[in-house]
């Protein structure tokens, strides 16, 4: 018997995903797999939940908007004559046009005008123009303007919950976290770099190998050289979100190939954080990766069942990289030699768990942060909700 809203999976097979670690196993195939899945993933975790869509300093002067996606709906994002963000729906309200092209480069207008008939509206979302409309009834319903979606800023990124009906976003991320996160100012930072990758594996494939260093010395030679894969602890979550620290070896300042940082380390940053990196994945689509001197992001979108799309972006104090001759390469070069083991290894265990020989796995107690998702996957096959790991 499924619970109402409960994903397409048989039940018996989630409840050893979420049993004690030692005991846990993975996700069965189907959730890495179907397309049926994927479609209630969408609804549920993609729509229902907080999801990470842009860097809000994107759009840090009234009048700048641009539409993303956020699970199945294009949103479009504007910041008002007062300075807050806002999000509606990119839909206007005549004959439905999109307003602006989702993925486009943010523009700058001082109303919103929609390209197919030319209705105009007011960075609050009220309806200003209706042209050849002249005889519009007062109480017709388009007057109230654009269809108001929810938004919030955390700490420079934009977060979009498109169904409306999830906790505050505070209750979604929780304390710790954001504690943790706020020492190192990212609404402080800008972006230096930009990459984009698209890889041929299930979006939690590249969210579980994120979550576990035990693969590391198999992989990541250079990884190995600035950080023992072994040390470091996981954090107790109390939000949707998994993850904790690693150590950076003596000789290393930072993450790079040479383990040197081209820029010292955030002026800001208390000392304790000076030898620790942090990975935390705040669900479904954000992985943070703190470092003394950048902070570096992996935003998620899933295209299929087994294909990713990947926007990572290099964030480094705003003074830093307004200086002349500034250079992120030594982080960039690094995290991109890193993602691409990384991609080849989630695509060979995308094939993997899509064969007939595919059985659920054991995880190790190497693997604390992989149980942690996949526990808070599970649970949410299971009654539909998104919570902290249980």
């Amino acid at each position: 018997m499924t619970t109402v809203g409960a994903a397409p999976i048989d039940p018996g097979l989630l409840t050893q995903v979420a049993a004690p670690l030692g005991r846990s196993r993975t996700l069965p195939g189907a959730a890495y797999t179907s397309e049926e899945v994927l479609t209630w993933e969408r609804r549920h975790f993609f729509d229902g939940s907080w999801v990470a869509t842009a860097r809000a300093d994107s759009l840090s002067e009234s009048g700048d908007q641009a539409a993303v996606r956020a699970g199945s709906e294009g949103v479009l994002l504007v910041r008002g004559a007062d300075g807050v963000l806002r999000g509606f729906y990119n839909v206007c309200r005549h004959r439905a046009h999109e307003l602006l092209p989702c993925g486009a480069d943010a523009v700058r207008n001082r109303v919103i005008q929609c390209p197919y008939h030319a209705w105009v509206y007011g960075l609050d979302g009220s309806l200003k123009g209706a042209t050849r409309f002249g005889d519009l009834a007062p109480d017709d319903p388009v007057r109230e303007g654009l269809v108001p979606a929810r938004v919030e800023e955390w700490h420079g990124w934009a977060f979009v919950n498109a169904a409306g009906s999830a906790p505050d976003l505070s209750a979604h991320v929780g304390e710790t976290l954001g504690a943790v996160v706020a020492e190192y100012r990212p609404e402080d930072l800008a972006v230096a770099a930009t990459r984009t990758y698209e890889v041929a594996a299930n979006w939690k494939v590249v969210v579980e190998n994120f979550h576990e260093c035990y693969h590391c010395n198999s992989i990541h030679p250079e990884l190995c050289r600035v950080t023992p894969p072994d040390s470091g602890e996981n954090y107790e979550p109390d939000g949707a979100w998994a993850g904790g620290s690693m150590e950076l070896k003596d000789h290393a300042e930072t993450m790079s190939l040479s383990g040197e940082s081209g820029t010292g380390p955030l002026p800001w940053l208390p000392e304790r954080r000076l030898r620790q990196v942090f990975y935390f994945g705040l669900f479904p689509n954000l992985l943070l990766s703190l470092h003394p001197d950048y902070v570096l992001t992996h935003r998620l979108e899933p295209l299929a069942p087994d294909r990713t799309a990947i926007e990572c972006q290099w964030l480094f104090s705003r003074e830093r990289v307004e200086t002349p001759g500034f250079d992120p390469g030594y982080a960039v070069d690094f995290w991109d030699i890193t993602n691409r083991q990384d991609w080849t290894a989630c695509e060979s265990v995308q094939r993997g768990v899509s064969s007939r020989g595919y059985r659920p796995g054991p995880l190790s107690a190497l693997e604390g942060a992989v149980h942690q998702f996949l526990s808070m996957v599970a649970n949410a096959y299971l009654d539909g909700t998104v919570s902290a790991p249980a």
